[in-house]
């Protein structure tokens, strides 16, 4: 089923919502990452830090403080590459759904 960031499936189970857009978010931008052409520096730590994020969503619900150090590690090994930036940001605004950004 394709949806929009956001909206939510009627799936009749328990599953917390929130976890199911970070997996899908983070599963769309591995698969763009990793059909990306272009070799950068740091596409190792993307991809090491994707699956670290897809892990934590198939064991239950994550910390808010380590989905956002895990997209700050993402978003500073992509970089500037345009390609990937709509990926980028669908995965932060699934991390958003998990308590938005930290009050300082």
């Amino acid at each position: 089923m394709l949806r929009s960031l956001g909206q939510r499936a009627v799936t009749g189970g328990d599953e917390d919502q929130r976890v199911a857009e970070l997996r899908t978010a983070v599963s769309r931008l591995r698969r763009e990452l990793a059909a990306h052409p272009a070799e950068f520096p740091e596409r190792v730590i993307a991809e090491d830090e994707l699956a670290a994020l897809a892990a934590m969503a198939a064991h239950g619900v994550p910390e808010a403080p380590r989905l956002r150090r895990s997209l700050l590690v993402i978003a500073g090994a992509i970089g500037s590459v345009s390609a990937l930036a709509r990926g980028l940001s669908d995965v932060r605004a699934a991390v958003e759904l998990f308590g938005g950004r930290p009050r300082r």
